[in-house]
């Protein structure tokens, strides 16, 4: 059993903050990466919604913790394991979201009206929707997107279609990947997640096949249309889709080779393949964007 510390860090899944890197889209895409103070606003922005998603994880794990109890992995989460009581998750709460709101109202009224969206969604989803086939996934592809404009709102650009398309539907192949490992990994699924009763494999991979080709083709005609090219002053961009199919196509097959997929988070941080694929990208997105 570990520490009350130690207990209390855990619980607030430091990992899962990795996907919260998605909010430095609109900062390098907007060409804003050296404008002098946006950074320090974009990683302030990334402070206050990883804070505030681990409310929410905390939240979570509260409600779900008897069924946790009968997961093989989240029956170690610190509630699940009672290394953490109640009064314990609603300090840590608290504490969460009250840092995240102070942070959120020194950055902008707009950054605000942000995350209190993507709270109020995850009351939603974690009283009724999260129960709901097809619309678990959608919230959680929605969590993305606020994620997204978040970051656009900390700096002050506004996000463009296509980049709402091309979160909303990479978002979605990564929630239609975690229920596929989720069923896939359960003898008894919907005991521990009742919308995984109407879920089936063939019918997931079906839905994976669909949101991956959509992201490679929405983010390819992103490249090279016309307001790109004008924006980045070249149709160079079309130099990163290669990376991005790569990244498309290695996590299917770690989904479907190593039964990986469940959580993007550390499917992300253990695959060295695809962090370089990644580093890669941005590397080549930052040298098109802001090379003269």
């Amino acid at each position: 059993m570990s520490s009350l510390p130690v207990a209390a860090i855990r619980a607030l899944r430091p990992k899962e903050w990795v996907k919260n890197g998605v909010m430095l889209v609109p900062l390098l895409f907007a060409k804003s990466f050296f404008v002098e103070g946006l950074m320090l606003k974009a990683a302030m922005a990334i402070i206050s919604f990883s804070l505030l998603a681990s409310g929410v994880y905390v939240l979570n794990d509260w409600f779900d913790r008897e069924k946790d109890r009968l997961h093989p992995e989240k029956k170690k989460r610190p509630i699940a394991a009672g290394e953490i009581n109640g009064v314990g998750a609603v300090v840590l709460i608290v504490l969460c979201w009250s840092t995240a709101g102070t942070i959120g109202w020194f950055l902008s009224k707009g950054f605000l009206a942000v995350i209190s969206a993507y709270l109020v969604m995850q009351f939603a989803y974690t009283l009724a929707l999260k129960h709901m086939v097809l619309l678990d996934i959608m919230t959680i592809a929605l969590g993305f997107i606020l994620r997204v404009m978040a970051g656009a709102e900390a700096i002050d650009v506004t996000v463009s279609n296509w980049l709402f398309l091309c979160t909303m539907l990479g978002a979605l192949f990564l929630g239609f990947a975690k229920r596929r490992a989720e069923l896939s990994a359960l003898e008894d699924a919907a005991a521990h997640r009742a919308s995984l009763a109407d879920y089936t494999v063939p019918m997931l991979d079906q839905m994976m096949s669909i949101c991956a080709a959509c992201s490679i083709l929405g983010y390819g005609l992103y490249t090279v249309s016309v307001e790109t090219v004008a924006h980045v002053g070249s149709d160079r961009l079309k130099f990163t889709v290669p990376f991005a199919v790569y990244a498309v196509f290695r996590y299917l097959f770690l989904m479907h080779k190593r039964g990986a997929g469940g959580a993007p988070a550390k499917v992300l941080l253990g695959d060295k393949p695809l962090l370089v694929d990644i580093a890669l990208f941005v590397s080549v997105a930052g040298f098109v964007l802001y090379s003269r």
